[in-house]
């Protein structure tokens, strides 16, 4: 039996689909009043609970020989520290300490590239960078930094652990509208009219799928492992996503001071709208952050290979506006 936590979430229901495709016996671990639409039609089993409640946690975990633990919060907005620690922190430790109470053979635990820290510019990020939540970027990265020293603890205490590290995740199956589905969302209305300077590594969704089951069948335990895809600006995003929606990219260039000024303003407007934020301070320091990282030790010891990153905006293009039925016939390659 595999327990997968976090499972309702962009990589989760995608990882939950395809360990169902592969034979194996699936449960599910989701907090109370979670939406179960992304397991529609499949065969799995379905525990109701808190991630923060540790008498849950073991009972979820009863008779489960793996573990892959996705379940946290993710927030590129201010005031959402204390419940992202709650959960990616001490979720986290829950999930470790229940692992070895039950004998589990395996944890596969999803950290983030957000956990290491932003080395300069005319460096590679790679798993030879220390995990410092001193040193990571935002209250983010810190939540992640100090889970995977959870894990990390638990690993010396003789639980069997890999831990995975994608970076900014897209592709299709996208339930919750992650911050780059709505952005997708946004651009096919219209509503995007500047551009800043910056870049990011995406990878698809279902190459980080692959990369979890390598890491479980694979992965050296006690080992970290980059999942990565292809570094991409802005300003490409952009003329990728005018190729494939046939609408426009923006033309006007806003300048990065006026772009953080703007940004904190931005906050007020999400916070009045209840919509969801794309466009934050925090958000302006990742894509100004180093964006060079290797998944050379995950293609090297795994044989972890992602896909071109506009075949994965392309199928984001296709299953967001699909599924929101207000989007043109997507372009070909």
């Amino acid at each position: 039996m595999i327990l997968v936590t976090g499972a309702t979430g962009h990589i989760g229901n995608v990882l939950v689909r395809r360990l169902v495709e592969l034979g194996e016996k699936v449960r599910v671990f989701v907090p109370p009043h979670e939406s179960v639409a992304p397991f529609d039609g499949l065969n799995i089993e379905i525990a109701v609970g808190d991630i923060r409640n540790q008498i849950t946690v073991i009972k979820a975990l009863k008779n489960v020989d793996y573990v892959f633990h996705l379940a946290g919060v993710i927030s590129i907005s201010p005031g959402k520290e204390d419940i992202m620690y709650e959960i990616n922190v001490g979720g986290t430790k829950n999930i470790v300490n229940a692992c070895i109470k039950n004998n589990v053979k395996r944890l596969i635990y999803t950290s983030s590239i957000h956990a290491f820290p932003d080395l300069p510019k005319d460096e590679i990020i790679d798993e030879n960078a220390k995990i410092d939540p001193n040193k990571a970027v935002g209250e983010y990265g810190k939540t992640k930094a100090l889970a995977t020293l959870e894990v990390m603890d638990g690993i010396k205490k003789g639980l069997d652990a890999v831990i995975v590290c994608p970076t900014g995740v897209i592709g299709p199956y996208d339930y919750k509208k992650s911050e780059i589905g709505e952005l997708i969302l946004e651009y096919s209305k219209k509503r995007i009219g500047a551009y800043v300077q910056g870049a990011y590594d995406f990878v698809d969704v279902r190459d980080v799928v692959e990369g979890h089951i390598l890491a479980w069948k694979k992965g050296r335990r006690g080992e970290l492992y980059i999942l990565s895809g292809e570094k991409i600006t802005v300003k490409e995003l952009f003329h990728t996503l005018e190729r494939y929606t046939g609408i426009k990219s923006p033309k006007l260039h806003i300048p990065l001071p006026i772009a953080r000024f703007l940004s904190y303003l931005a906050i007020v407007y999400y916070k009045v709208t209840h919509k969801k934020a794309i466009f934050t301070p925090y958000a302006l320091d990742v894509l100004v952050s180093n964006s060079n990282i290797s998944s050379r030790k995950a293609q090297k010891e795994l044989g972890y290979k992602p896909r071109s990153i506009k075949q994965s905006i392309k199928d984001a293009v296709n299953w967001i506006l699909g599924k929101n039925g207000n989007g043109k016939a997507v372009h070909g390659l």
